[in-house]
C-alpha cells in the first residue's frame, strides 16, 4: 500500500533569517511512503499527520535540510516503511514563487 499525505499546512517557527526565528510562517508537507498492509499492521495516517506537526514545531528547525532528516529518520523508526518522498514548502518567505526542499532523488 501507498500512503499520501498532501498539503498538510501549519504555522511554526522554521528559518535561518532574524525574522523566522521569531514569527511563525506557514510550510505545507507532502509526503508518500509505502508500506505491507495485513490484517494485523496498519498504518494510522492521521497519527503520522499529528506526529509530522508536533515535531517540527517542536523542534524549531533553523534549516529545511534538517527537518526532512529528522522526520525521515523518525517515520523509518516509528513504522514500517519504505519509499519514502517528503516535501517542505514556504510559500510565503518570497513573494514571487514557492520554495521547497525535498529528499526526491
Amino acid at each position: 500500500m501507498r500512503v499520501h499525505i498532501e498539503d498538510l499546512t501549519f504555522k511554526c517557527i522554521i528559518g535561518l533569517l532574524p525574522f523566522e526565528r521569531v514569527n511563525k510562517q506557514r510550510i505545507i508537507i507532502n509526503l508518500s511512503f509505502d508500506y505491507d498492509y495485513s490484517a494485523d499492521y496498519f498504518i494510522d495516517y492521521s497519527e503520522v499527520s499529528t506526529l509530522i506537526k508536533k515535531e517540527i514545531k517542536k523542534k524549531k528547525f533553523e534549516l529545511l535540510e534538517d527537518a526532512i532528516i529528522h522526520i525521515e529518520t523518525l517515520l523509518y523508526k516509528l513504522y514500517k516503511i519504505n519509499n519514502l518522498k517528503l516535501k517542505i514548502t514556504k510559500p510565503d518567505i518570497l513573494k514571487d514563487c514557492l520554495v521547497s526542499l525535498s529528499n526526491y532523488k
